[in-house]
């Protein structure tokens, strides 16, 4: 394992290397674009019989449990260290736009994308299950905190836009977990959940999430307000944050809920209350260093594990299929309340394209692919996760930024 992760980080530093010297893209867009490049060569090279280190990458890849990886370890880091430069004050203006996209967004998008698939598969010659389809839907719809995050910081979007579109994203991966693990578990069981069910389960995730995040924030803020030395405060919010994310998977609550919100808490109260000027200048760059390395790691394992894909015609044509019908969910799903609400949401004119073109995809998505059982299922619904995550980072990560700057000029 030690020499996995060693390689894993060489890669990581050489790519993000080759990023900042010659190409100057953002570095999740920038190492991901490298690592998929890599990929790809190592692919034409095994074709024409040099498959050395083709095989090389696939071992290394096989020795890798991204699901396991991002799930249990990165994302509790990545989504607190997101929600700790969040403004509370400025959250709470949105807390209904927030709250309507993250919870009924997500859940119409999971609908649109799993009948929409279901029904277009046929005419591409391949077929999948509507459950699967369903599921495809669940894990394709919350719009990723880490990528999303990433990638607004410099694409120039007007301040009420950027926090909607940080809040959603911040909050509707727990939604999506929630109702990806009820669909999962039909199909295992093969029976499917009653409205009832469906709505019991969400409230002990979400609403158990949320809950255990207010007390382990509110626990980790009066430890902070309780001394004054900035290396044990560092250490506090990490085992905090490592400890609380165990903690609330053995309750079988939604951690990453629960990581949001103590971030939130911590990043708000605990900065402003709790803090001396050398602790939070100390804690700041504790977490904005981690964040960085983490998101450069996550993406260059997101580009290399493309190379475990198995392409054909039929594929592609399916990839392009399911990648319109993500973008038209996505642009139904907040056209919808964003029309209907325009009052609520109190948005610029122009909001509407930010929100659809800003709904990255990114590592959660695939970890949850990844964790489906094996069988042919599993291997078309994540070839298919890579292609609009691969898309949605490459395509609209770089082009995001000039579609917010044309809204930004509007407002």
């Amino acid at each position: 394992m030690f020499d996995v992760a060693v390689s894993c980080l060489v890669l990581t530093a050489l790519m993000s290397y080759l990023n900042h010297r010659f190409i100057g893209l953002p570095t999740t867009i920038g190492v991901m674009g490298i690592a998929l490049m890599l990929s790809f060569a190592l692919f034409g090279l095994d074709k024409l019989g040099f498959g050395a280190l083709h095989d090389y990458e696939v071992s290394l890849l096989s020795s890798v449990d991204f699901s396991e990886v991002l799930m249990q370890g990165m994302l509790s880091l990545l989504l607190f260290a997101g929600a700790l430069h969040v403004d509370l004050s400025e959250l709470k203006s949105y807390k209904w736009q927030v709250g309507i996209l993250a919870v009924f967004g997500t859940l119409a998008s999971t609908l649109l994308v799993g009948f929409g698939l279901w029904a277009t598969l046929p005419y591409t010659g391949i077929a999948l299950p509507l459950s699967y389809c369903l599921i495809f839907g669940a894990l394709i719809s919350p719009t990723d905190p880490i990528a999303v995050m990433g990638i607004l910081k410099s694409a120039g979007a007007p301040k009420s836009l950027e926090i909607v579109i940080a809040g959603e994203s911040l909050f509707n991966d727990g939604v999506g977990v929630v109702l990806f693990s009820l669909l999962l578990a039909m199909v295992a069981s093969g029976e499917a959940p009653t409205a009832a069910r469906g709505a019991m389960l969400l409230l002990e995730e979400g609403g158990g999430g949320i809950a255990f995040g207010l007390v382990l924030g509110y626990v980790t803020y009066l430890m902070l307000k309780s001394i004054d030395s900035y290396q044990e405060e560092v250490l506090i919010t990490l085992a905090a944050v490592l400890g609380g994310y165990a903690l609330a998977d053995n309750l079988h609550v939604s951690g990453p809920l629960a990581m949001v919100v103590a971030g939130l808490i911590i990043g708000n109260h605990g900065r402003a209350q709790a803090m001396s000027d050398k602790t939070r200048e100390h804690l700041d760059m504790f977490w904005e260093l981690l964040d960085s390395m983490l998101n450069a790691v996550l993406f260059v394992l997101i580009g290399l594990e493309v190379i475990l894909i198995k392409f054909s015609a039929s594929l592609a044509l399916a990839a392009a299929a399911v990648i319109a019908i993500t973008l038209a969910a996505r642009l139904i799903s907040v056209g919808v309340p964003v029309s209907l609400l325009g009052r609520v949401f109190k948005l610029p004119q122009g909001a509407l394209q930010v929100l659809t073109w800003g709904g990255l995809r990114g590592g959660i998505s695939v970890a949850l692919a990844l964790s489906l059982p094996s069988g042919p299922q599993r291997d078309l619904v994540l070839a298919l996760t890579y292609a609009v995550v691969v898309f949605s980072i490459l395509v609209q990560g770089l082009s995001i930024g000039k579609v917010a700057r044309n809204v930004g000029g509007a407002e």
